[in-house]
Order: structure tokens, then sequence, then C-alpha cells
């Protein structure tokens, strides 16, 4: 690739790094937040679901902005936004605070500096027998950052509270004054003659969603949402429940974390040689057969760090994969609109894995009820994607 490309790349990856990595740390906060503030759990999980809402439905708003004026320049925004969502609570905190800054303004921050908005500036900066390389390069920073915060964080809350460690996280930000202007600055290009930005928004998604590969991959992207988010959200309630230690929950998520960043690069790589939607599909069952056998099987440590292992190699293979079927269909010009309008559909499926979770293990104790969900779920979503029809190439 040209040295242009690889620094866009590099500044793609640092940018997933900062705001994924940030918000992978929320679920630190929670027990601190009632022990120093007598902050209800109710509440910070609240914000928290509304981040993930919030997130899903901005994430279209912010691709159709970032097609139009460049990548960097909503990145940049972002990150300013994101740093005002973390501030909020570590200067006055309270649930009031904790809804506005972590279950708003963070939730615009990731939607603006997240992969959804820079993996569009990646797909037009490298040649498109490259593309899959680079996708799966930026996607992995998010795994970076997960593997890097959490202990930055823990050892901020430890030392100095939660609003140190807030405060330490929106200084981090500050980073995008230097990664933002080495992102897609100007704007793409000359358009095709449609409206773009917000004004033609509706009328893509509209013209997206007509088309049956792009609805199937969508609904493939829910089911993705529904399992990860559930198992973010329940894993370390269910091995707690299954009488293994309470720390091997945290454990597992950093060995997904860790595993995700040589898997993602390695999915986006595939995508160069198949169909994206094949490689989706491989994906969507593989996670699903490793799920049966987890469900299946009595929970130890050793095999609880195994299927960690198996899964973050696979965790967000999606993403370069989504964002490559989508680039090859509709070209790349609409690509951070069209992710978002997928993706928005991911964040609803996660909504729902993460609520029907609590709602299953309040009412019956247990999780037993809730495994055979996830497989149904993950087979519909390799079924959606294998029988999606190959195409030519799109011309960007």
């Amino acid at each position: 690739m040209p040295a242009q490309a690889w620094i866009v790349v590099i500044a793609a990856a640092a940018s997933v790094s900062l705001s994924l990595g940030a918000r992978q740390t929320f679920g630190l906060f929670l027990l601190p937040l009632g022990a120093e503030h007598a902050i209800p759990a109710f509440a910070y999980g609240a914000a928290v679901a509304l981040h993930n809402l919030i997130w899903g439905v901005g994430q279209p708003f912010a691709g159709a902005i970032a097609d139009k004026f460049g990548a960097g320049r909503v990145a940049l925004g972002g990150a300013a936004i994101y740093a005002v969502g973390l501030i909020l609570p570590a200067l006055w905190p309270s649930t009031t605070t904790l809804i506005i800054g972590i279950g708003i303004c963070t939730a615009l921050g990731v939607a603006a500096a997240g992969s959804g908005t820079v993996l569009g500036a990646v797909a037009r900066a490298v040649p498109e027998n490259r593309r899959g390389d680079a996708l799966g390069l930026a996607s992995a920073g998010g795994s970076i950052g997960q593997a890097a915060m959490i202990p930055f964080v823990q050892w901020g809350i430890t030392d100095h509270g939660t609003s140190g460690a807030f405060l330490m996280l929106a200084a981090t930000m500050a980073l995008m004054l230097f990664v933002a202007p080495r992102l897609e600055w100007a704007p793409p290009g000359p358009g095709t003659g449609r409206p773009t930005g917000l004004a033609g928004l509706p009328a893509l998604a509209k013209r997206a969603l007509a088309e049956r590969d792009f609805a199937l991959l969508t609904l493939g992207f829910f089911a993705c949402g529904f399992q990860l988010a559930f198992l973010t959200t329940h894993l370390p309630a269910h091995l707690s429940l299954c009488g293994l230690p309470a720390g091997l929950g945290v454990t597992a998520l950093m060995l997904v974390g860790l595993f995700n960043i040589p898997g993602s690069w390695l999915c986006g790589r595939i995508g160069n040689s198949i169909r994206p939607e094949v490689a989706l599909g491989g994906i969507y069952m593989i996670r699903t057969l490793a799920i049966a056998v987890f469900a299946s099987m009595t929970p130890t440590e050793w095999g609880t760090l195994v299927f960690a292992a198996v899964m973050g190699f696979i965790w967000l293979g999606t993403v370069p994969l989504t964002s490559a079927a989508i680039a090859r269909r509709f070209g790349v010009a609409d690509l951070g609109a069209l992710y978002g309008i997928c993706f928005f559909s991911h964040q609803l499926g996660g909504f729902l894995g993460a609520g029907a979770g609590a709602w299953v293990v309040d009412a019956t104790g247990s999780y037993a009820a809730f495994w055979p969900v996830m497989l149904v779920v993950g087979v519909i979503a390799a079924l959606a994607n294998w029988v999606t029809r190959p195409i030519k190439l799109a011309v960007a």
C-alpha cells in the first residue's frame, strides 16, 4: 500500500482504540460509583444501556456526515463530545450526569470516532485489493484499546477514585488532536449526483434496505450484536452462578480482547480471498458451535479460558468483513452511512440480548433457558449470509 494509505490505517486504528477502548472500561465503574457516591447500580446500568441505543441511532448520521465532510473532522468532534461525557460525572457525580454523560455524550462520541466512521476513510484510502487487510488492521485497534485501558482505568479507580479515573479517560481523548488530521480530513471528492450527507440519508437507507442481500447482511449483524452483548454483560455472572472465581469473568473478557487483535486482521485478510458474506457465515457458525460446546458442559476455569480465546479470535472479525461486503455492493462513497444503517441493527440486537438475558436470569435464577436462543440466533445469522448472492465488484 502507499505510505499515505498506511498513515490512514494507523490513524484509524488509533481512533478506534481510543473510542472503543474507553467504553470497554465502563463496567469497572459500577460498584465503585455506588461505594463512593451512593449511585444505585440500576442507574448506572440504565446509562450504559442508553449508551448502546444512542450509539446505534447516531451511527448512520455520523457516518453520513463523515462521508460528506471527511472522517477526520467528525472523529475530532466526536472525541470532544466524548471527553465532555466523561468530565460531567467526574466533576458532578449523580444519576443525571451519568445519563447525560455516559448515556448520551459518550455514545455520540464513539459513533463519531469509532469504527463505523473511520473505516469508511480506510476503505477510500487503500487499493481495493488490499481493502480487507486494511479494514482488519484498523478494526483490531479496538481490542488494543481494550487490553490497554482496562488495567489503566482499574489503577485510576484504585488510586484516584471514579472521578479521577473518568478524568484520566477524558484526557486520553486529547490524543485525537494528533490522530484526526491523519485521517480523511478533506471531503472525499466529487459525489455521484445524489444528495449526500444527512440530506441523502433517508433515501440511501430506503434504497439499501430494499435490496435483499443488504437486508440479509443487516439481519446477520443483528445476531452478532445479540450474541456478543449477552456474553459481555452476562458471562461473568454465569460463571459466578456456576461456582467459579469472581475474577474469572474479567480475565476471560481481557483474553477476548487480546485474541481479537490478530483475529480481526486475519478475518479482514480472508475477505480479500473469498466473498465476505461467505466468511461472515462461517464466523457466525463457528461462534455458535463454540457456544453450544461451552453451554453443554459444566464450566471450568481452563474451559472458560479456551472458550474466551476461540470467541476472541472471531469477536470483531465481523466488522471488517461487513464493511468489505457493503463496499463491494455499493462502493465506498457512502460506506460510513451504509455501515451505520447496518450497525443500528447490531446495537438493537445487543440491547435485546443483554436485556433478555437479564430477564431470564431474574425469572429463573440461571441462564440455562437462554443458551438455546443464542444457538438459534447464530444459525439464522450464518444462513442469512450464506444465501446472499455473489455480485460483481462495485466501482469505488
